[in-house]
């Protein structure tokens, strides 16, 4: 089973609100995820990203590829850093 960490739209019409998820790749967007790892709302200014570190992380290093998007905001919150860092010092 490939796992990608990726965003899950919710939300209202015109006010999208988007969970970070590690879900199946064959599963549809919206459909069923394995694990809710954070929230992203673009609607605020700047935007909230809430990221559990730990559950990234794990993914991560189970083999989880990231979305463009995903990896983008995982950038942001250094997560992307403290994988590579991990994975230089093994």
């Amino acid at each position: 089973m490939a796992v990608k960490i990726r965003l899950k739209r919710m939300g209202a019409k015109k006010a999208p609100f988007y969970r970070i998820v590690a879900a199946d790749s064959r599963s549809p967007r919206d459909g069923r995820d394995i694990e809710v790892i954070g929230t992203y709302n673009p609607l605020t200014n700047p935007a909230t990203i809430e990221v559990n570190e730990e559950a990234a992380l794990k993914w991560l290093n189970n083999g989880a590829k990231p979305s463009d998007t995903a990896r983008n905001i995982l950038s942001q919150q250094g997560v992307m850093k403290k994988f590579h860092e991990s994975k230089l010092g093994k």
